[in-house]
């Protein structure tokens, strides 16, 4: 059997052992959103699907049920978790500190060369706007995001920081599908970030900045959801 290409999150072929590949590819498919919440993933199809054998699939599945992105229910099999609401709060709370903390811990040591690339990124995104992608805007956003608070030389809120976007990943969260009109502010926002970053302004107001763009995307996702 031909193997059909499997694809990350990027549209990237993965390469890999087998049961690394069908992790990426069902992955890919729960965060796009082509594998609903409740959908039931049924071994053989997936696998026919890729072209591999169940036992990869099945590997790839008890990774993701780990990673909270599948359950098994009695007289069911595997099917796509939902999203909490609770859990997305509290990430996003939690990321709204750190995550501004390691920015403001970076911003002395981010070069032009990063703030150019940063800049590019976000001109990527402004592009975006205009026939909006959402899951592509937030890959955008993160890779944003990386530049700025990468440099952070403290590695245990860096470890947090990588925590916390693990997990928006595990809740598949794209606000920006939610609550599109965001995505226009946050692009100017970011360029206000820079702004700071370039004229050495002070860790609190960096801090600051930072904790607040993270904040807003949250503020406007509750405002959407009462």
């Amino acid at each position: 059997m031909t193997e059909t290409a499997v694809t990350d999150l990027r549209g990237s072929i993965v390469t890999g052992s087998k049961s690394e590949q069908a992790y990426q590819a069902v992955k890919a498919r729960i965060v796009k959103g082509a594998y609903t919440p409740g959908y039931r993933l049924v071994l053989g199809s997936i696998a026919k699907d890729l072209g591999f054998s169940v036992v990869p699939v099945r590997e790839a599945i008890r990774r993701l049920e780990a990673e909270g992105l599948v359950k098994f229910e009695r007289n069911v099999g595997a099917t796509v978790a939902g999203i909490d609401p609770t859990e997305y709060l509290y990430t996003m709370q939690t990321l709204s500190i750190v995550e501004g903390a390691a920015t403001a811990l970076s911003a002395p040591l981010i070069d032009s060369v990063a703030i150019a690339r940063a800049r590019a990124v976000n001109e990527e995104m402004r592009e975006c706007l205009d026939h909006f992608d959402p899951v592509r805007f937030t890959q955008l956003n993160q890779d944003f995001h990386s530049v700025l608070f990468e440099h952070c030389p403290n590695p245990h809120i860096l470890d947090l920081v990588h925590r916390g976007w693990n997990r928006l990943a595990s809740l598949r969260s794209s606000t920006f599908r939610f609550v599109p009109g965001r995505a226009h502010e946050s692009v100017d926002e970011h360029e206000a970030l820079l702004k700071f970053i370039e004229s050495g302004a002070d860790a609190e107001t960096i801090e600051k900045a930072a904790r607040l763009h993270r904040s807003a995307t949250l503020d406007a996702y509750l405002a959407q959801s009462n």
